[in-house]
């Protein structure tokens, strides 16, 4: 979402949340990068309060780190973070999966399957941010088809995280993360507690995997 975001009839600290956040996704904003509420503002042709508001969604989820004087930066991703990420990702996944599979709700399977429909097309035309929009989008379904309020709670949060993890390596990861959803869709829809939350454990460990051997020294950050 580019341009001026003052014209929108939207809530604005939800249209520059998404900006910010989609900038910070696809590296227009660098880790260590300082966020200057002005500079924003000016950017995206809003007021500051918005901003102020957005960076404070953001540092929630924990894309900026806000610090006395020095303000709001960008995050910084460490190896070692990502790991925890994953770790947490391979407990609620697995759980939602199981949970899901247990509900076997027809709206939600439908939706399923109409997100891999349209993220088939995606892989295959090479459009990798879409493809990771709807690989967030498919991971945030089925949590919610798991019918956890416990759970929905923290799934947001951790997905939109993992979603900059999965960007870093999605030219490599999306066709294999896709047939992988299959997979556990086919579990889901078939009422498999069990191997719904098989597929989904390995599915996070593959990437966590993916992650780790695309690692250069310089993006392990201590």
């Amino acid at each position: 979402m580019n341009g001026n975001l003052g014209s929108s009839h939207l809530p604005l600290r939800d249209l520059v949340t998404q900006d910010l956040r989609r900038r910070i996704l696809v590296g227009e904003f660098v880790p260590g990068e300082r966020l200057v509420e002005d500079r924003l503002a000016e950017l995206l042709g809003v007021s500051r309060n918005p901003v102020r508001e957005a960076i404070r969604v953001l540092s929630a989820e924990g894309f900026v780190e806000v610090t006395p004087r020095r303000g709001a930066a960008v995050s910084r991703l460490s190896a070692e973070e990502a790991e925890e990420l994953f770790d947490v990702r391979m407990a609620l996944e697995g759980l939602a999966a199981r949970l899901a599979a247990r509900k076997q709700s027809p709206a939600a399977i439908q939706k399923l399957r109409d997100l891999l429909a349209r993220s088939r097309a995606a892989v295959e035309g090479g459009d990798l941010l879409t493809v990771a929009d709807l690989n967030t989008e498919f991971h945030t379904a089925v949590a919610e088809a798991a019918g956890n309020a416990y759970l929905n709670l923290v799934a947001g949060p951790m997905l939109r995280r993992a979603q900059w993890v999965f960007l870093q390596t999605a030219g490599a990861r999306a066709p294999h993360s896709w047939t992988e959803h299959v997979g556990l869709l086919v579990a889901i829809t078939d009422g498999d507690e069990s191997a719904a939350e098989q597929h989904a454990v390995a599915h996070v460990e593959a990437a966590r995997r993916s992650y780790l051997s695309a690692l250069s020294p310089e993006m392990i950050i201590d």
